[in-house]
């Protein structure tokens, strides 16, 4: 399985700006630029979208490893914020709201680390990955 995205940029690095695409249309020349990376401009950015990536890939995993034990959420709610300073990319942390019946905090508190540790974004992302959640 591949997964495929484009990116195009017009002009320089401050001034210019460029768009995103992905094979499934869900971002189809979505705008970003200096602004929107490094400012407050309108767009989107690359840590953005790695986080976006990360609470999808996690929230995902969660819920598998919550199947592999038996459980299933009600709801998991998962905010991701990547810290980017200095060029690089220093953390990524998880924050999440579980609805899980029938699990105590001991049990969910291995499955979710489990989870944080192996999905498939975690493995790929070069930075600390730090993981706070709440159980209902």
């Amino acid at each position: 399985m591949k997964r495929t995205a484009i990116a195009v940029w017009k002009g320089s690095g401050k001034e210019g700006s460029g768009h995103l695409s992905t094979k499934s249309g869900v971002l189809e020349q979505t705008p970003y630029s200096y602004k929107s990376r490094f400012e407050e401009g309108k767009g989107t950015n690359p840590e953005e979208l790695i986080a976006a990536a990360h609470s999808g890939c996690f929230t995902m995993a969660l819920t598998f490893k919550l199947g592999e034990a038996g459980y299933e959420a009600t709801e998991l709610h998962t905010d991701c914020s990547v810290d980017f300073q200095n060029q690089t990319i220093v953390e990524s942390h998880l924050k999440v709201r579980a609805r899980v019946d029938g699990i105590d905090e001991d049990e969910f508190d291995k499955i979710i680390t489990d989870a944080k540790e192996n999905c498939p974004i975690s493995k790929v992302l070069d930075t600390n990955i730090t993981l706070e959640y709440t159980l209902n």
